[in-house]
């Protein structure tokens, strides 16, 4: 018997029509767990760097982690992994609601795709029953819209439908699947999606998910939801308002946005609201959330309500997640109530709400510097919000400009040309970034945003506190019952951590200190990615219920496999370095690992080039971001390097350059 994972993937070829339920290796489960860590074996083992993002040899999966299903609280991430259009690189994004918990009851731990329909389609999951069906009825319709359709079609309203809108299906390289009130949207995965011919996948599920030792995971999950209420009336003092409590962030919660709307270059722009803020706007958008949120809700078993069900006047209700509320507005210089407004259109599309409102504000941008005139905006309206929706429905229809802005700024700019450039500054390898723009740069920041492949800076920062506290005393009182850190050292690394001048070099303790600090918050990424555990509960806020010292116990109690600390930071060190090099091996090098010019306002170049020095050593990896032989042979990932040596990526001696070295020494 299988303990928290059913033992099942179900294939699905779109090209034939032909769909398999195939077992697993248990062994797979132990080297990666599950999740992410298994998505990123099966694209290393099934598609070749060769493979283009919309070949039919592309794969598109849908995962479930390890602990998703079982009582665990928070445990409800669906990981969606393709080859990105966008990036050309390895994408994968986390998906929360009750899709993933459905699929695991339904009997299956993954559904992979691969193919293309000759027609569009869905795919029926019900139980041990599954069909592919026609969807032509439901081209052009909406995501949401798509998702009540096919419930009232099938006669089953507890379905959990993921679904693209009409973006997907126009392979916009920003494209999203949207479930609920939830998304996989980083990297282009609803264009992969919408390329196959698949408008949604839905899925009853009412099968058992088995425990290996019920009574200790339960206490376990009991003391989870003690601490929660404990940290619900105790948020930490001193830290903006998401960061002061839990959830994956409680933004639909949050009415005091002076951090996010003076500090946060949203949408392309390069100015800053300094001074925005005041007691007038603060009262007006509190009005608007409490005129429009009509609930807050959930995921699948998890107390935290970090979304909310919306009622606009003359929209349908809808339900919204995250800084989808920020992200428009603030791009457009508007106020909350076009952004409630526009973003109930967008998730309809099924656009990502982080790449779309800079993708707009790039627009007019371009628009504005006469690199893009009147003719390329034929109808555009003149006020702000106007010219959003217009630019909006031509992108996801890719209608005039609109085609070009539906590939990202990247490849927009790139078309463009005649400095269009020079606006696409928000890009790291080739995806636009959170627009986080502040003054002094942080070196803790620098190497996430640098060397994190998952294009999404609230999937990557975590548990270190994001900034030094003002006193001593109250540093010495955060310290007191962090429990969280890995090692007592990093309660020393804060207490040292002083705020500096504005004319200082930013340096934590030491560059050494800076590095184990992104590796302890990125290694807690990697193991939510596997368990399919909300980051709201683990590897995003400060003092989280799961941490790395109870993480293993309930791994170990879920599915009867002997997990240790080590060993779990020895499974989440395999999945990223896996990870890496899939993106490696189709390219990826130091070249691409930089932040925008523009991020910081003060920038230290040496530090930086130090810094990412430091950092690849101490992941086990060359001067060129490679993983060594030595180190893919202590995670068990010879494989990768018997590849890489194949190719010419690593060579037998490290010593010796590989043959690509030698060749780009020879142009220069």
């Amino acid at each position: 018997m299988r303990y928290a994972e059913t033992g099942f993937n179900l294939e699905v070829d779109l090209t034939r029509g032909n769909i398999e339920r195939v077992a697993t290796d248990p062994e797979l489960t132990e080297l990666y767990l599950g999740g992410l860590g298994t998505n990123a074996k099966i694209l290393w083992d099934r598609v070749p760097p060769e493979v283009e993002p919309f070949s039919p040899d592309n794969l598109l999966i849908f995962s479930t982690g390890l602990l998703v299903g079982t009582p665990a609280p928070g445990c409800n991430r669906t990981i969606v992994s393709t080859i990105s259009p966008q990036t050309l690189f390895m994408a994968y994004s986390m998906m929360g609601g009750f899709f993933s918990p459905e699929l695991k009851h339904a009997g299956y731990d993954k559904v992979i795709f691969r193919g293309k329909s000759p027609n569009l389609v869905y795919l029926w999951i019900n139980n041990d029953k599954v069909e592919i069906r026609d969807a032509s009825h439901l081209q052009g319709k909406g995501a949401i819209e798509t998702a009540e359709l096919i419930r009232q079609e099938l006669k089953e309203p507890k379905a959990q439908v993921a679904a693209i809108g009409l973006a997907g299906e126009n392979r916009v390289y920003f494209a999203s699947i949207e479930q609920g009130h939830s998304s996989a949207s980083r990297g282009g995965i609803g264009a992969v999606m919408g390329d196959k011919g698949l408008k949604a996948i839905a899925v009853r599920g009412t099968e058992d998910v088995n425990i290996a030792q019920p009574d200790e995971f339960l206490n376990l999950c009991n003391e989870v939801l003690e601490y929660i209420k404990v940290r619900e009336e105790k948020p930490i003092p001193g830290v903006m308002p998401i960061l002061a409590g839990l959830g994956s962030p409680k933004e639909m919660t949050v009415h005091n946005e002076k951090w996010h709307t003076e500090n946060f270059m949203w949408g392309n722009s390069r100015v800053r609201r300094k001074g925005f803020w005041n007691e007038e706007i603060e009262n007006k958008w509190t009005e608007s959330m409490e005129n429009v949120r009509k609930r807050l809700i959930s995921c699948y078993n998890c107390p935290m309500k970090c979304g909310a069900i919306i009622s606009v006047p003359g929209i349908s209700t809808y339900m919204m997640k995250c800084f989808s509320k920020l992200t428009y507005t603030m791009a457009a210089f508007s106020d909350l109530d076009f952004g409630f407004r526009i973003a109930q259109r967008a998730t309809e599309y099924g656009v990502d709400g982080f790449s779309t409102p800079q993708v707009m504000a790039f627009a007019i941008e371009l628009y504005e510097a006469g690199i893009l005139t009147d003719k390329d905006f034929p109808g555009m309206p003149s006020d702000s919000e106007g010219r959003f929706y217009w630019l909006l429905d031509r992108i996801v229809r890719r209608e005039g400009i609109g085609d070009v802005l539906a590939n990202g700024t990247y490849w927009a700019a790139e078309q463009i040309g005649n400095g269009a450039q020079e606006y696409a500054h928000n890009n790291i390898k080739k995806h636009e970034q959170l627009p986080l723009k502040l003054s002094m740069l942080n070196p803790i920041y620098f190497l996430m945003y640098c060397t994190g492949e998952k294009a999404n800076i609230t999937q990557i920062e975590g548990n270190f506190p994001q900034a030094p506290f003002r006193t001593r005393e109250e540093r010495e009182e955060f310290v007191k019952d962090w429990i969280q850190v890995p090692d007592e050292k990093f309660k020393q690394y804060f207490l040292d951590w002083e705020l500096r001048g504005e004319n200082s070099i930013p340096y934590y303790p030491t560059v050494e200190m800076t590095c184990e600090i992104v590796d302890w918050q990125e290694k807690m990424h990697y193991i939510d990615d596997a368990t399919g555990m909300c980051a709201g509960l683990s590897s995003f806020p400060l003092k989280p219920p799961y941490h790395i010292h109870n993480l293993p116990v309930f791994i170990s109690s879920a599915t009867g496999i002997d997990m240790d600390e080590a060993g779990l930071t020895q499974v989440a060190k395999r999945n990223r370095n896996l990870v890496r090099a899939v993106n490696i091996r189709r390219g990826m090098r130091r070249k691409d690992e930089k932040v925008p010019e523009d991020h910081w306002k003060k920038r230290f170049p040496e530090l930086e080039k130090e810094l990412l020095d430091a950092y690849y050593k101490f992941k086990g990896w060359n001067n060129e971001g490679i993983p060594t032989k030595e180190s893919l042979h202590e995670l068990s990932l010879d494989y990768v390097s018997e590849d890489f040596i194949q190719r010419g990526i690593l060579t037998e001696d490290e010593e010796t350059p590989s043959r690509e070295i030698l060749a780009e020494k020879e142009k220069k």
